[in-house]
């Protein structure tokens, strides 16, 4: 049965379906990024295509680096749609402008390390006398 023939999913489908683990779709709830789902009878829960795609959006948007607190701000968009499509659009720019500071400085310790290492001669030399352990000491 594909996912569009699927309409109900037990916690353990939703999460094999939307890649993440049983987990974390119950701190997704916790977090209020997941409507609470219906219960059986038992008391199980029984989630629908809509929270299945909500998953997708969730994943995608942790993918992108949005911190959960930014997520629940892209989902009042989605739950609330009287919002114009330029709150959106800061969001991202934000996200991007945050992300590029990050590859900044991931671009800082890669040359600092690539530094320490040229000094370094290699082979058996003594570790008393290794320019990359003393460059951690500073």
């Amino acid at each position: 049965m594909s996912i569009q023939e699927k309409t109900r999913f037990t916690v353990g489908d939703l999460a094999t379906q939307s890649g993440c683990k049983v987990e974390t779709v119950r701190y997704y709830e916790k977090a209020g990024l997941m409507p609470d789902p219906p219960r059986t009878e038992g008391g199980h829960r029984i989630y629908s295509l809509d929270h299945l795609k909500r998953m997708f959006f969730i994943r995608r948007s942790r993918d992108l680096g949005f911190p959960v607190e930014q997520v629940k701000a892209l989902l009042r968009f989605i739950d609330e749609p009287d919002h114009a499509c330029g709150e959106v659009r800061g969001m991202a720019m934000l996200q991007a402008r945050t992300i590029q500071e990050k590859i900044d400085d991931l671009k800082r310790l890669q040359k600092a390390l690539t530094t320490m290492a040229a000094r370094c001669k290699g082979g058996n030399y003594s570790i008393d006398d290794c320019p990359i352990l003393d460059a951690l000491f500073k």
